[in-house]
């Protein structure tokens, strides 16, 4: 943030910046909660949720993310930063069950594991600059787990190199 704000400042570059809530959908690197929940149940493993599960993040679909990004290149103002969000907010755990229920699953999937030290609890953003761009998210986060699920299940020969390791 800081390069983009000097080279707007200084050089009056053109620049804007994003800044994208928890972004989640095809592709998406299976180390991260989503894909690695919906993978690890797809190969019959449980899923490591941290804490309580009572974090709360604000989930948006990619689709919607790039949609934000085009906006804000079409009508936003140079030098402005723009939060991109889903307003969809929900704790971990509860984002988990949706998960296990669209995959069939029950509740003895989850693995409760400690939570990493000076984990925030709550990520996230007012996007109301956004908004009155004239960007709004259009996917639930019900539909974009529908679609993700479906297309991770229809990809499995590009993640499940991945979490072989196979890249290294």
């Amino acid at each position: 943030d800081l390069q983009v704000r000097a080279a707007f400042q200084t050089y009056q570059t053109p620049a804007m910046i994003t800044r994208g809530s928890n972004t989640y959908g095809p592709y998406h690197y299976p180390e991260k909660l989503i894909p690695l929940f919906i993978t690890n149940l797809l190969e019959g493993q449980r899923v490591p949720l941290y804490g309580d599960g009572r974090n709360r993040r604000d989930w948006l679909y990619v689709d919607d993310h790039a949609r934000g990004i085009l906006t804000v290149l079409e009508r936003g103002t140079p030098g402005e930063i723009y939060n991109l969000g889903s307003a969809e907010e929900v704790e971990n755990v509860v984002l988990t069950r949706l998960i296990l229920a669209e995959l069939g699953k029950g509740e003895e999937w989850i693995e409760y594991v400690l939570d990493r030290q000076g984990h925030d609890r709550r990520y996230a953003l007012d996007s109301s600059k956004a908004y009155r761009l004239g960007w709004h998210p259009t996917v639930s986060l019900s539909q974009g787990l529908t679609q993700t699920i479906a297309w991770y299940r229809a990809n499995r020969a590009w993640w499940e190199p991945l979490k072989r390791g196979e890249y290294r």
